[in-house]
């Protein structure tokens, strides 16, 4: 049964930084790819930043180039949240995929943490 488990989130001030962890149990797939998402209250759920196997590949969204960093290691991703602004105050969700493939699709992720709040106060 795949697991995953964040961690790290709390509140910062704007300007701030905070690293969310997220590590994942009960996978054997080496193809699989991860990945942070975001939801504020009253708004959808929006992707932030995804890696590839190896790291080779990242993806982020416009809103946080520049300022977050997505890596991992072995069955733990980060990401790193430099220069927060209030308006990067959500729920953060972890999520994995066995199939790249899907992700490079557009298609959801198959699985998800229950999320770690980040609140940014100005």
């Amino acid at each position: 049964q795949v697991q995953l488990v964040e961690s790290g989130g709390g509140s910062a001030q704007a300007g701030g930084s905070l690293r969310l962890s997220c590590t994942v149990s009960g996978v054997t797939s080496g193809s699989d790819c991860m990945g942070w998402l975001r939801q504020a209250p009253g708004k959808e759920r929006e992707a932030v930043a995804t890696i590839w196997p190896g790291g080779g590949r990242t993806y982020y969204a416009d809103f946080v180039k520049g300022r977050f960093t997505i890596s991992q290691e072995d069955n733990t991703v980060y990401l790193q949240l430099n220069n927060l602004k209030p308006e990067d105050t959500a729920m953060y969700y972890c999520a994995y995929d066995p199939s790249c493939a899907s992700v490079s699709a557009g298609l959801p992720f198959d699985h998800w943490g229950q999320g770690t709040q980040v609140t940014v106060s100005s």
